[in-house]
């Protein structure tokens, strides 16, 4: 039976120019993973990242905690859906990303400013009743994501380990396929998701096993101040 470890990025840059790049905790928890998973014992013949900078740098770090030298395959098939768009979409106005953080800013808390708002537009995506306003609509985005992990699942050895470094929509969707959820309720586990949190599929004959969600230990514990979810 093989393993298919789903690895959500560190924390990126929220408020900054380049939202794709890892913030300083982003790079920590990047490396709090790796020393995790070296410790039990995962050593990986696959590593797959999306084609996002978050993703390839949390890769990078998780790979140096480990001490391992690995070929890093990219796939844009574990990218997460396109939240500019979503945001856009639903606030045309934040096409201008100084007013949103300004206007999020005015709040006096614009972390949860800005979650309340972008609950919302997740939710009128997710709905799909305005499908042809979205460059990726949301069932678009769902079958990108099962279809990628019918992939993952292949380039999984039979008895090894795959990691995947991708981000909080894909484990998400993946999730909830396997345990029959609707897709609202895809969207109550991303909310949940801690950066550079594992997930741990067993993958048999007998087909797919999700053991474990959002394992997130090494980023709280001893050191709680590694612990974020945006």
């Amino acid at each position: 039976m093989g393993s298919l470890f789903l690895i959500r990025h560190g924390q990126a840059s929220f408020g900054s120019q380049n939202y794709d790049e890892l913030s300083p905790l982003g790079h920590q928890q990047g490396h709090a993973v790796g020393r995790a998973l070296r410790a039990r014992g995962v050593a990986p013949e696959v590593v797959v990242a999306g084609t996002m900078q978050r993703h390839q740098d949390t890769a990078r770090a998780a790979l140096a905690a480990m001490a391992l030298e690995c070929t890093m395959q990219v796939h844009a098939g574990v990218n997460e859906f396109d939240h500019e768009n979503v945001i856009e979409v639903a606030e045309p106005r934040y096409a201008d990303k100084a007013l949103m953080m300004a206007e999020m800013a005015a709040s006096g808390d614009p972390r949860r400013a800005f979650q309340s708002f972008f609950q919302d537009a997740v939710s009128r995506w997710v709905a799909g009743h305005h499908d042809a306003e979205y460059l990726e609509p949301w069932s678009s985005f769902k079958l990108r994501c099962v279809s990628t992990l019918d992939e993952l699942v292949k380039l999984t050895p039979p008895k090894g380990q795959a990691m995947v470094f991708t981000s909080g929509g894909f484990i998400s969707v993946v999730c909830a396929h396997l345990l029959g959820l609707h897709d609202t309720q895809a969207f109550a586990i991303n909310w949940t998701l801690a950066n550079a949190g594992v997930t741990k599929i067993n993958v048999g004959r007998d087909g797919l096993h999700l053991l474990s969600v959002n394992e997130h230990a090494h980023v709280e514990g001893a050191t709680p101040s590694l612990l974020s979810y945006r």
